[in-house]
């Protein structure tokens, strides 16, 4: 057979406009990248409390390399994070991007979604191996996985947890004062938990998870605090069976994962006793591709989806949903495995998930 010719047109001004963009993509993803190591090493909450500075003074107050620090300040400077003054030769994180990028930031601390960049490259010759085999992958792949979650959990669940967050279930933290039982399945570290034992001395606290690594993190945080109430297992819930056993049972973004999303559901259904609460927290996409185009950052979620979230279920052996399973999924199945109520709430501090509460 004699090769066929394929002859493009394009418009010139378009596609160098496009490779500009490939470009400036290329360019976040290294300044993301940067962000990860300068969360990590804490070097932004430093800078925080600092007045303009040289690289010298930022990496003595830190604790570091002078050469390393230096170089990522560069990074930080040509990304437009941090401002330098060629005068000085001084560095200064402004308080209007601190709000966003420290620890005690009043807008919540994105830097912890950098380190998903870190992560993605970590794993991305195993996801290839994935793509030619169509094989899955384990929690165990993912090197500080929950390190990672813990820190999106402590800021969008565990610092809400009280004023935003319970309430959200009528009379539910009345209950928990009375003194109730609570599951927290597919808990990670387990923070929002120990919060609420903190809170509750009266309840009884139980969380699961499939990462031993995870549980131990937990298990030691309650000794730490001498608490009496509270309770960490490792735990795969494929098939769990306990029947009327709780009062609340909680998920934090736990669900969309799973080998059997569904089948969890349902069983979370049965362990709840009547009149029990179900609060379930998820992503917040859509089940429709074309109705995520203007979701707070659709593409990482779906970087994520790819690389982490369909290979983990894939790799239990269920169908890889995915992390954008879409809340109509999700609402769909909790009122087939048969809650009586299902309300969906979408959070100021939170637009990235779906909050729904849900009742025997």
């Amino acid at each position: 057979m004699s090769a066929i010719t394929i002859t493009r047109t394009y418009d010139h001004e378009q596609a160098e406009a496009f490779l500009g963009r490939v470009a400036s993509i290329i360019d976040a993803a290294a300044i993301a990248n940067m962000i990860s190591i300068g969360h990590r090493l804490e070097l932004f909450d430093t800078m925080a409390q600092m007045p303009p500075a040289s690289s010298s003074d930022i990496a003595a107050r830190a604790g570091l390399s002078e050469r390393y620090v230096r170089e990522w300040l560069a990074v930080m400077t040509v990304g437009r994070i941090v401002t330098y003054d060629p005068q000085s030769a001084t560095y200064h994180l402004p308080d209007a991007h601190a709000a966003s990028l420290t620890r005690r930031g009043e807008l919540g601390n994105m830097a912890v979604y950098g380190q998903f960049a870190s992560l993605l490259g970590a794993v991305q010759e195993r996801v290839l191996e994935c793509f030619h085999t169509g094989e899955g992958l384990h929690y165990h792949d993912y090197p500080d996985f929950h390190a990672i979650m813990a820190e999106d959990s402590g800021q969008t669940v565990t610092a809400r947890l009280f004023d935003t967050i319970l309430p959200l279930a009528d009379g539910l933290l009345d209950r928990l004062e009375a003194g109730i039982e609570v599951l927290d399945a597919g808990c990670g570290r387990g923070s929002a938990l120990i919060a609420m034992a903190e809170r509750f001395p009266s309840s009884r606290f139980l969380g699961y998870d499939l990462g031993e690594d995870a549980i131990a993190y937990a298990s030691a945080q309650v000794a730490a605090r001498g608490l009496g109430n509270i309770r960490f297992e490792p735990r795969d819930l494929t098939g769990y069976d306990a029947v009327a056993r709780f009062d609340l049972i909680t998920t934090f973004d736990a669900v969309h994962d799973q080998k059997d999303p569904e089948a969890l559901l349902a069983s979370l259904r049965r362990a709840l006793r009547p009149n029990g609460t179900y609060l379930m927290q998820d992503i917040g996409g859509s089940a429709r591709l074309e109705n995520n185009m203007e979701f707070p950052m659709a593409a990482m979620l779906y970087a994520v989806s790819t690389t982490h979230c369909t290979p983990v279920s894939l790799g239990q052996g269920g169908e890889g949903l995915g992390t954008m399973w879409g809340w109509e999924t999700a609402e769909a199945m909790l009122h087939r495995v048969g809650f009586r109520s299902v309300e969906r709430h979408v959070l100021a501090h939170d637009p990235m998930n779906v909050w729904f509460v849900s009742r025997c």
